[in-house]
């Protein structure tokens, strides 16, 4: 799935403009869902050298981001959102400015997990089959 995930606040304490520490376990969650295919997109009000700041900061730890405040990898030929980061479509956005605040890295990465899976379970099972089965022989039945 595609996660939008802030900066300040969110990946780092909120220092801005300076960097702050990084909140425990922030990048190596990012790491590992990004290692099982999701696509990580920083979205973030940081621009210009501030925002490569950033982009550094998560480089020298081994993190890269799919996209950077925006749908599509820099360079893509999909036009360029970059301009309105608003824009930017995910399915969970991580950012601290969430109601009730942000939960714990290891929390989140749970959440994103199961919720992967529980889309997949959802996905293979195939109910209404069975109910309309049930429905054409109760009608064969009525006008036997």
């Amino acid at each position: 799935m595609t996660i939008a995930v802030d900066f300040d606040g969110t990946i780092v304490e909120h220092r801005y403009p300076a960097i702050g520490k990084e909140k425990a376990f922030a990048i190596d969650t990012l790491r590992a869902l990004s290692s099982k295919g999701h696509r990580i997109i920083l979205w973030t009000a940081r621009d210009g050298k501030l925002l490569e700041d950033a982009i550094e900061f998560c480089r020298e730890r081994g993190l890269e981001f799919y996209a950077i405040n925006s749908n599509y990898p820099p360079g893509a030929l999909f036009g360029d959102s970059r301009d309105n980061p608003s824009k930017v479509v995910a399915d969970v956005y991580i950012d601290d400015r969430n109601l009730g605040g942000i939960p714990e890295w290891t929390t989140i990465y749970q959440m994103i997990l199961e919720d992967g899976e529980g889309k997949h379970r959802h996905r293979h099972h195939h109910h209404h089959h069975h109910r309309k089965k049930s429905l054409l022989q109760r009608l064969r039945e009525k006008f036997k």
